[in-house]
């Protein structure tokens, strides 16, 4: 019996680490709660349908960075291809990193919301005063017409948060007390 309960709370706490990676790719293959995909290649057909994409900025207080998109909106044919700049500005007095996390509105919109290249895909990191245009590069997925519930949409809101990254600290074998000699 303490074996099966040692193996029940072993399988748990498990789960509970698979549980982050595991919603991430749940979420990227579905779009679910509005995460946008990642793809290599635009689309292959381009519809008459226009489509409005609204671009939307904010950066977490930890972070002196302002972040604001370079235009407001776009209005592209959905399947069209889609470019967009968010500039970004260090001011504080150090080099800061940081990583953009995304989301559309609505949120049924993520599964067709196709992100070609985006900074939101790595770290970015900048001197102290530094400004720099990031680009992403969208589109809207064709296969939108054959949902339903989306036939009337005319906007989507593409959405980016900055938090900042910390970098773990390099501590030599003198500062963690350890020895060096064998």
């Amino acid at each position: 019996m303490a074996v099966m309960c040692l193996g029940l709370v072993a399988g748990m706490v498990a789960l509970s680490y698979a549980a982050v990676p595991l919603y991430r790719i749940f979420c990227q293959v579905t779009g679910f709660g509005g995460t946008t995909q990642r793809v290599e290649s635009y689309a292959e057909r381009v519809l008459d349908r226009p489509m409005k994409v609204q671009f939307d900025a904010n950066t977490n207080t930890a972070l002196a960075w302002e972040f604001a998109p370079a235009q407001r909106e776009v209005t592209l044919k959905i399947g069209e291809k889609g470019l967009a700049f968010y500039r970004a500005t260090n001011t504080s007095k150090r080099e800061l990193t940081g990583t953009a996390t995304f989301n559309v509105s609505p949120p049924s919109a993520g599964a067709y919301f196709s992100k070609v290249e985006c900074f939101c895909f790595t770290e970015q990191t900048l001197k102290p005063g530094e400004t720099v245009d990031m680009p992403v590069m969208f589109f809207i997925d064709p296969d939108i017409e054959h949902d339903e519930d989306l036939h009337a949409l005319k906007t989507i809101t593409l959405s980016y948060t900055f938090y900042p990254v910390t970098k773990p600290v390099k501590t030599t074998a003198v500062e963690t007390g350890s020895s060096t000699l064998n």
